[in-house]
């Protein structure tokens, strides 16, 4: 039975990763779009898991990762911040591993 990424220690995930990559690159040789996808997305949410949550405060706003839109966090539930992209009104979530820096 497989570990979920709650309950692997670090050195469990970082192997998860190194798999997920390995898989994500093999996928994406071999045009399989959809399939690269979700290990990239995996690989997001493992990297979560290796970083601490209260390192991330509300209110505070971000860069995103993936795509260089920012952030602004209205609360935390474990590994995914809630909050608002770019001020649009609609709340949404983000793994805190996308958080790429804070915008001062």
């Amino acid at each position: 039975m497989e570990k979920r990424y709650s309950q692997m220690e670090e050195h469990e995930l970082r192997q998860e990763i190194a798999l997920l990559n390995e898989k994500a690159k093999k996928a994406e040789q071999m045009g399989m779009v959809s399939e690269f996808a979700v290990y990239e997305r995996k690989m997001v949410m493992a990297k979560a898991y290796l970083l601490d949550p209260n390192d991330f405060n509300p209110e505070e706003t971000y860069i995103l990762d993936e795509d260089d839109n920012t952030f602004t966090i209205s609360y935390l539930n474990g590994t995914f911040a809630w909050g608002y992209r770019n001020d649009q009104s609609e709340l949404e979530a983000v793994p805190i591993s996308l958080l790429k820096e804070k915008v001062k």
